[in-house]
């Protein structure tokens, strides 16, 4: 993910398993240290005295949970030098049935 609402990654790869049961959706998310995302203000960085590690996962959390239907997705935190700032891996396990 380019960022923490990027969902073009989860889309490519749902388009290239038609059919396959989402099993478990997998990311690391960190709050963009700049304080933007795509030109605009975030605040997760300085806005609250929750940390911004959890902002940042529930924001992706979020946004691929509204993709596959689920909320059963899991976010780690800490995608420091793991993608650009601000955005970072994701991935999924499909199940596929045989026909």
């Amino acid at each position: 993910m380019t960022d923490a609402i990027d969902a073009k990654p989860l889309l490519a790869m749902l388009a290239d398993h038609p059919g396959a049961e989402v099993v478990q959706v997998l990311a690391k998310a960190e709050a963009d240290p700049t304080g933007l995302i795509r030109g605009r203000r975030h605040t997760m960085l300085n806005d609250s005295d929750i940390n911004h590690t959890r902002h940042a996962r529930a924001a992706v959390g979020a946004v691929l949970a509204s993709i596959v239907g689920d909320p059963m997705i899991y976010v780690s935190g800490g995608a420091e030098h793991q993608g650009p700032a601000g955005g970072g891996p994701v991935a999924v396990i499909f199940r596929r049935t045989n026909t």
